[in-house]
């Protein structure tokens, strides 16, 4: 191990440790703050943002000891990573639904790491030059923006912080045993259980509950043993074990650690089975051409990245021979070049199999998720190949005249050119629209990502604008379930509901299992006056997922139609018990309320909802119900009027001719749907 960690100025005088830490940590706070304090203007998007953050009752309840306990206890939208989940519900409970507080700890977690691997990487090697600029050139670089910039990727700012401080632990458990005789320095002996190795151990862990990708972090232990703590040589015990038993006994020092990976590694594929199997739908040729070709791409973004968006298109199903060749050859070529000078620069090998064991959990052919390639999967897998290059030049350069100048403009202008790429990428995520339309500008051929964009133009009241983006997908991937349901919604919603039902239709044909088409369904059949078949509907959808909380609305709110409340007030109370978001429950409970006629509470109720959805038609006419039901009339027409005026702009033909029959009846009878 290095005795300082000192740097020379060019005076000759030694700049102290502590002050070069504290300037380091500074400029890389500053750094990651220049890039990506943007986001705190930012909004969440509609891709996994709804499902894991604002529309996920889990987290929208804030902290609580039964939130606690539950996400600990339970798998939250088909992942468990129960302390990512725990941030989220604090996010919530201090900053609600402002997406920028949410933006705002993925960047302070980000400048954390950053600085955290610094240390690391600082007290590790005793070299600050090259860890500060590793460290620096990790922060800044235009990969990271998915991580940052995305809320829901909090998993990899997280586990990402826990893994720096992983490797800063392990540092001070290998100095702590660097005072003791070298006969006791490895093995899985409790009396080598330093601090270190506990606060190691306790980070990992902690790693591991923010996100499964930490597995391969032993190996990496593994790694920094051989370099640079140089444990092979320097542990030794009195020179009579050979250097494989040795391997050995470092090997079997990281049992805990390796049972830990094994227990996470089993729970992540019981929680992601499903995505599993999608990922071995394939031949194993494909499956090995893809792996391939994904290492190459990603080495390629880390040292030319442009080009980067959300949403890579998926590889062809059999690589090209050339370009399969040809990758293949490019990878044989660096392993082989990094094994070859693994004794004078064991850096390079160190650097090269820590970027090829990182990406292993997520390089398609044991990857637990659809996408075969995204940008935040080189979260921590570049750090190894950071310190492989900056390590190199700083070796490179040992023997240049004027090194320190030479080096100081090439880092400057390596960090000013990823900043700026970074900046103006982060840009692209300010909010669903604009995030699509770059991806489009990149990947005009994916069906995804049309429909995406599609949804999010529909979703801020663009429904003219998404319905050619869900034609174009359907035109490119003609069995998309989600596009013709997507595209059924915005039809229905200008009045073409008999466009809309053939969609649905479709839709159901394609996926029989898709309880969102069959809901959809009824809901334009019920519109339609159609009552009977919606009903259909709505119990297929239920028999398909029997916690679908608007189908049992619906379902109950077509039943109190045909007056038939036995049927209708269950599912009211079903729907209640069903993971909702808290408008959404408020309004379900308004309408059981209206459905016992507590009219006070349902008004109550329904008042809150508008707070929240002030363009809602059916909460404007069920309020006007429940007022109605207290006998104030006035107010109640007022209500009408207005739930009128909505359905009417809005297309929603069954629910004015609804609203119009109240309006011209009597008083008394305006107490039923």
């Amino acid at each position: 191990m290095p005795a300082t960690n000192e740097a020379p100025r060019t005076d000759g005088s030694q700049i102290p440790r502590r002050r070069q830490n504290i300037f380091a940590c500074l400029f890389l706070a500053v750094l990651v703050w220049g890039i990506f304090g943007q986001t705190l203007h930012f909004n969440f998007i509609n891709y996994d943002d709804p499902a894991y953050v604002y529309e996920n009752p889990v987290v929208t309840q804030g902290l609580s000891l039964s939130g606690i306990g539950w996400i600990f206890s339970h798998v939250n939208v088909g992942t468990w990573f129960p302390l990512t989940d725990l941030t989220h519900q604090l996010d919530w409970q201090l900053y609600g639904a402002n997406a920028g507080g949410h933006h705002l700890t993925n960047v302070l977690l980000h400048a954390a790491t950053a600085i955290c691997l610094f240390l690391a990487l600082a007290k590790l090697s005793g070299k600050f030059w090259p860890a500060s600029g590793a460290a620096a050139v990790f922060a800044c670089h235009p990969l990271r923006v998915e991580s940052v910039a995305w809320v829901v990727e909090r998993k990899d700012v997280l586990s990402g912080l826990f893994f720096a401080l992983t490797l800063w632990a392990w540092s001070g458990h290998v100095q702590q045993l660097e005072k003791r005789p070298e006969s006791t320095r490895v093995g899985l002996d409790p009396r080598n259980w330093t601090s270190g190795y506990v606060l190691a151990l306790a980070f990992f862990a902690l790693g591991l509950l923010s996100k499964s990708m930490l597995v391969t972090l032993p190996f990496i232990l593994l790694l920094l043993d051989y370099w640079p703590l140089n444990r092979l040589t320097s542990a030794t015990p009195e020179g009579d074990i050979c250097r494989h038993k040795l391997w050995l006994r470092l090997i079997i020092e990281k049992t805990p650690f390796l049972l830990l990976s094994v227990a996470t590694g089993i729970v992540t594929i019981m929680t992601q089975k499903n995505a599993v199997t999608i990922a071995q739908n394939s031949t194993l040729f494909s499956r090995a051409g893809n792996v391939v070709m994904a290492y190459t791409d990603y080495l390629g973004h880390i040292f030319y990245p442009v080009g980067l968006t959300v949403a890579y298109a998926h590889p062809p199903t059999d690589p090209s021979f050339w370009p399969l060749g040809l990758a293949a050859l490019l990878l044989t070529a660096i392993s082989m070049l990094v094994v070859i000078a693994r004794r004078e620069h064991p850096y390079l090998l160190v650097g090269w199999l820590w970027y090829l064991a990182m990406l292993l959990p997520v390089i398609d052919i044991m990857q637990a998720g659809q996408n075969a390639r995204a940008d935040r999967y080189t979260y921590l897998p570049q750090i190894g190949l950071c310190i492989a290059t900056v390590w190199g030049v700083a070796e490179l350069s040992s023997t240049w005249r004027q090194r320190r100048i030479v080096l100081s403009l090439l880092l400057a202008v390596t960090l000013t050119s990823l900043a700026m790429g970074s900046y103006i990428q982060t840009g692209y995520w300010k909010n669903s629209v604009s995030l699509w339309n770059h991806a489009l500008t990149q990947n005009s051929d994916r069906a995804f990502v049309h429909n995406t964009l599609g949804s999010a133009l529909f979703n801020g009241g663009n429904a003219q604008a998404a319905i050619p983006h869900f034609q174009q997908a359907i035109q490119l991937e003609a069995d998309y379930p989600e596009a013709h349901i997507n595209l059924g919604t915005a039809l229905a919603g200008q009045g073409h509901r008999t466009e809309a039902i053939q969609h649905f239709q479709r839709a159901t044909e394609i996926n029989p299992h898709s309880s969102a088409a069959q809901y959809n369904l009824g809901n334009v059949l019920n519109d339609l006056g159609r009552t009977d078949e919606a009903i259909q509907r709505f119990e297929q959808a239920l028999a398909l997922n029997p916690d679908y909380a608007a189908a049992h609305y619906a379902l109950g709110f077509a039943l109190a139609s045909q007056e038939k409340w036995d049927g209708a007030i269950p599912h009211y109370e079903r729907a209640l018990r069903c993971p909702l978001d808290l408008i959404a429950a408020q309004y379900i409970t308004a309408i059981a309320f209206s459905a016992h006629q507590k009219w006070a509470e349902a008004a109550g109720l329904q008042q809150r909802v508008l707070q929240a959805r002030p363009e809602d038609a059916a909460a404007h006419n069920y309020l006007g119900i429940a007022l109605a039901g207290q006998g104030k009339s006035a107010e109640a027409k007022a209500q009408f009027q207005q739930a009128l005026s909505l359905a009417q702009s809005q297309g929603n033909a069954a629910l004015a001719a609804s609203i119009s029959a109240k309006l011209n009846s009597p008083p008394e009878n305006n107490t039923t749907p």
